[in-house]
């Protein structure tokens, strides 16, 4: 018979292996919770989320925004009069949130109360958007119709419209001192607007970062970060005083959002295709590297942080490709044409 002595020593070793190693999965993302929603086929878009109240508000097309509590895990709220919204722009200095419906109308409601307010019409078409502090006007992205539109978040006015050369003008952001970035995924390129004469002062090429999607920035450093699809998707890193390219960092296939946080100095990139999250690290100006990258659900491409809780909000569904509909090769071969009734998904994602 062995020693007891011999069987401990193995015993111990097998133990002390099992361990969590420290600073690893410990600091990684993970899902804490899925929540489905109840409803026909979904189409969504751009989320957005309301720190004060905790309130994720979801651009679900048909339905309109719906808007989710992140402490109960439950709907709220579908606000009324936004049906074919794909986003929802929050102002919480005016207490007021703008839907951006696709026929190129917006739908103004009270954040605190989530009740709407008016109708503005702005255009033929809408896609995203974005609140301009310093002018205090929303701009408001309308691909097909090749422009953008001012529309002034107080009065609900539309001030101008300015003509792009772009057909599929997608996400935008602020600078904080007039200026607004956008992305023009079909030339590659992202460009600065003045919002107080309402033209383009700037255009810059993406490249090797094709199709542009997300774009968020970062205030302190001016830079311009830009999530680009194409079959070699990466994070592109622009400085936002010249254009040039900064760096570039792989990222998922079926990026549609980009997030900077301005505390952490950490990018959020969510990528529908290969369904990961990907963080990246900024080590300075002009210094990045990968932080994280975690696994979540196919088609869950858009995304909400919440920094008080250090969690990251996406939306997901199951689909499929019917052979007899129209498939959009142009970003996956089987990209889902169809969704399935009452799998519409919040996920939410947390550190230990």
């Amino acid at each position: 018979m062995p020693s007891r002595s011999r069987l401990v020593a193995p015993l111990a070793l097998l133990c002390f292996a099992l361990l969590p190693v420290p600073g690893r999965a410990t600091n990684f993302y993970h899902l804490g919770s899925a929540v489905a929603l109840p409803g026909k086929a979904p189409g969504w878009d751009y989320l957005t989320y309301d720190a004060a109240r905790s309130h994720l508000f979801i651009g679900r097309r048909h339905d309109g925004v719906t808007v989710f509590d992140v402490t109960t895990h439950k709907v709220v709220a579908t606000i009324a009069g936004s049906k074919g919204a794909n986003k929802a722009i929050l102002v919480p200095r005016l207490d007021r949130g703008f839907s951006v419906n696709s026929d190129g109308t917006s739908t103004e409601f009270a954040l605190s109360s989530l009740k709407t307010i008016r109708h503005i019409h702005f255009g033929q078409s809408a896609d995203a958007g974005s609140y301009e502090p310093v002018t205090g006007q929303l701009l408001f992205t309308m691909g097909d119709s090749h422009k953008v539109a001012f529309v002034d978040a107080s009065s609900g006015k539309l001030v101008a419209t300015l003509p792009l050369d772009s057909g599929n003008i997608e996400a935008s952001a602020p600078d904080g001192h007039g200026n607004i970035f956008v992305a023009e995924r079909d030339r590659d390129k992202v460009v600065r607007i003045d919002a107080r004469t309402h033209a383009v002062t700037a255009s810059w090429s993406t490249a090797p970062c094709h199709q542009p999607v997300g774009l968020d920035y970062d205030a302190g450093d001016q830079r311009i970060f830009v999530g680009c699809r194409s079959d070699r998707p990466v994070l592109a890193v622009l400085n936002a005083a010249s254009g040039a390219m900064v760096a570039t960092l792989p990222i998922g296939r079926g990026n549609d959002g980009v997030i900077y946080d301005q505390a952490t100095h950490r990018i959020y990139t969510a990528n529908g295709i290969d369904a990961n999250l990907v963080v990246i690290k900024q080590t300075g100006a002009n210094g990045y590297a990968l932080d994280q990258a975690i696994t979540t659900r196919p088609m869950a491409r858009t995304l909400a942080l919440d920094t008080a809780r250090d969690r990251v909000y996406l939306v997901a569904a199951e689909g499929g490709v019917d052979p007899a509909m129209k498939v959009n090769t142009a970003v996956a071969p089987f990209y889902p044409n169809f969704y399935f009734d009452q799998t519409f998904t919040v996920l939410t994602y947390q550190k230990n």
